[in-house]
C-alpha cells in the first residue's frame, strides 16, 4: 500500500491502495521559495528559468516501493522519448486538439452522439491522437530476463513493445506477423510473431473469453466454434485495428509475469498511428484490459504521474470527485458549490483544467489581483491571462488550490498555474457543465486510481 502524510491528512478521499505503479520519467521540479513568513504560504517565489521545459532527460525522482510493480514510462516528444530529436506540436496547436477532445468526451458523458460516430452499436474509443500517449515497455511472448531481450535463434521469444498507455479502451494489442504494408503501420520494435513464441495461442471462438469482447468481437476465423476469436477496435477518428484475440506470457518486469494475457494480435490498421509504438496497453474497466487481468494481483488500482513538460499530453482518463472550490493567494473564492455540480474528470489527456465560467471568472479575477505587478499581453489561443515577463529572473505568483469534495485541498506548483506566461485554466461553455482537470494541473502529483472503490486521489511531489 503506498500512502502519504498528505493524505492521511486530508479525508478518505486521498488514502488509497495502489499497487501497479506507472511512473513517467524526466520530472524535474521548479524551484519555488516564499517571501516574509506572512506570504509564504499564500504566494510562490519561482525563477523564470524553471517556467521553460526542461531538454534533459534526468530519469526516476521517486524510487517506488518495493511491495508494487512499477513500469517506466515516457511521453513523447520528451527528453526521455525516442522522438525527443523531433519538434513537438505548438502549444496552440495543442490547445486546440484539447478543446476538440474534451468537447468529444462532454457528449459522449451526457449521452449525446459525437460527431464522427461510425455505429452507435459498435465499440468506441475517445481517442483522437495516437502520438500524444504515454509510452511504456511490456515483454510478450515466451522466455524470461530482461524485458530489452528477445530470443534468439531456436531459443523462444521474449520481444519488448513499446505500448501507448490508455484507459479508455480495454482491449490490448499489437501489430503481429503475417503484417503487411500497407495493412500495418512500420514500427521501430520488431513486429511480434506468434509462431516463434511457444506459448502464443489463439483464443477459440467458443470460448468464455471470446464471448466477453462483446462489441469488440468481429466473428471467426473459420465461422464456427472452433474457430479463432477476432476483435475489431474503431476510433473515433476513423482509426481501427483488427486481428485475432490471442493469449501469451505477458512479462511486466522481470520478476513480474503473468501467463495466458488476453491481447489482440493486430494484422490490420485503419488510419493513421504512431511509428514510436507497437499497440496500445489498455487500462479501461473492462475484463479485457490490463487491470482486470492483473487484478487478483494488484487490487484493480493503478497510478500515474505526469512530468513537468510543455511536451504534448499522455491519454488516460477516470472520472473523479466533483471539484468544490478554489483558493487563490490564501484566500477561498465564493463560488457556491452547485455551480460545481456538473462534475470533473480527472483527464492526463487533457492539457488545462476547464472549470464552470462562474468559477473561471472568478479565479481570472483573483489572479488578475495578484499579477498586477506584470504586464499583460495579448491571449494565446483560449488562454485569455497571459503575462510578458521579460526583464524578470524571479516572479512572485498566487498559490492556487483545487478543493475536492470531502475537504481535500491540491496545492499545484507554479507550473500547473502558468503555461507558457498564461494562466492555465479555460472556462466551460456553461455552468453545471462537465469540467476537466487537464494534465499540467496533475504535474509532479501521484495520480491514484482505486478503480474497485471509485476513489481517486493525490501524492504531492511524486515525481
Amino acid at each position: 500500500m503506498i500512502t502519504s502524510q498528505e493524505a492521511r491528512a486530508s479525508g478518505p478521499l486521498f488514502l488509497v491502495a495502489v499497487h501497479l505503479l506507472l511512473l513517467s520519467i524526466s520530472c524535474p521540479i521548479a524551484h519555488a521559495g516564499g517571501g516574509a513568513d506572512g506570504r509564504r504560504q499564500h504566494y510562490m517565489v519561482v525563477q523564470t528559468s524553471h517556467l521553460e521545459p526542461k531538454s534533459i532527460c534526468s530519469g526516476l525522482k521517486v524510487i517506488p516501493s518495493s511491495n508494487g510493480t512499477w513500469v517506466p514510462l515516457h511521453r513523447p516528444y520528451g527528453p526521455c522519448s525516442s522522438s525527443a530529436d523531433k519538434p513537438p506540436p505548438s502549444l496552440v496547436e495543442m490547445l486546440r486538439w484539447d478543446q476538440v477532445r474534451t468537447e468529444h468526451v462532454r457528449r459522449k458523458t451526457m449521452g449525446g452522439e459525437a460527431d464522427d460516430v461510425l455505429d452507435p452499436d459498435e465499440a468506441h474509443v475517445e481517442m483522437i491522437q495516437v502520438d500524444y500517449m504515454l509510452q511504456g515497455s511490456f515483454g510478450i511472448g515466451s522466455g524470461s530476463g530482461d524485458p530489452q531481450g528477445s530470443g534468439d535463434g531456436d531459443n523462444p521469444m521474449f520481444l519488448s513493445q513499446t505500448m501507448a498507455i490508455d484507459t479508455t479502451v480495454d482491449v490490448p494489442w499489437i501489430q503481429c506477423l503475417p503484417c503487411p504494408f500497407p495493412q500495418c503501420y512500420p514500427q521501430r520494435n520488431a513486429y511480434f510473431d506468434p509462431k516463434r513464441s511457444s506459448t502464443a495461442a489463439a483464443v477459440r471462438c467458443g470460448s468464455r473469453a471470446c464471448r466477453a469482447l462483446g462489441a469488440f468481437a468481429n466473428g471467426c476465423s473459420n465461422n464456427n466454434s472452433a474457430g479463432e476469436c477476432q476483435y475489431l477496435i474503431k476510433y473515433n477518428n476513423d482509426k481501427a485495428t483488427a486481428g485475432t484475440y490471442m493469449t501469451d506470457t505477458l512479462t511486466i518486469s522481470p520478476s513480474t509475469t503473468f501467463l495466458n494475457f488476453r491481447f489482440g494480435c493486430s494484422h490490420a490498421v485503419q488510419g493513421n498511428f504512431s511509428s514510436q509504438t507497437s499497440g496500445t496497453m489498455s487500462l479501461g474497466g473492462g475484463p479485457q484490459s490490463l487491470l482486470a487481468q492483473t487484478a487478483r494481483a494488484f487490487g484493480n488500482a493503478f497510478s500515474y504521474s505526469v512530468p513537468q513538460s510543455r511536451a504534448p499530453p499522455a491519454s488516460s482518463r477516470s472520472a473523479g470527485r466533483p471539484t468544490a472550490g478554489i483558493i487563490v493567494a490564501g484566500r477561498r473564492l465564493n463560488v457556491l458549490r452547485v455551480v460545481f455540480s456538473g462534475g470533473t474528470v480527472m483527464d492526463s489527456s487533457s492539457i488545462v483544467t476547464q472549470l464552470p465560467p462562474t468559477a473561471y471568472l472568478a479565479l481570472r479575477r483573483a489572479f488578475r489581483r495578484s499579477m498586477r505587478a506584470y504586464t499583460r499581453r495579448g491571449p494565446m489561443a483560449n488562454l485569455d491571462t497571459c503575462y510578458d515577463f521579460g526583464g524578470f529572473t524571479n516572479l512572485t505568483v498566487p498559490a492556487v488550490s483545487l478543493v475536492f469534495d470531502g475537504g481535500a485541498v491540491v496545492k499545484l506548483d507554479p507550473l500547473a498555474v502558468l503555461l507558457e506566461g498564461c494562466l492555465a485554466f479555460t472556462p466551460t461553455h456553461t455552468d453545471f457543465a462537465l469540467g476537466f482537470m487537464g494534465n499540467v494541473q496533475q504535474q509532479t502529483h501521484e495520480v491514484l486510481f482505486d478503480v474497485a472503490a471509485g476513489a481517486v486521489g493525490f501524492r504531492r511531489g511524486a515525481c
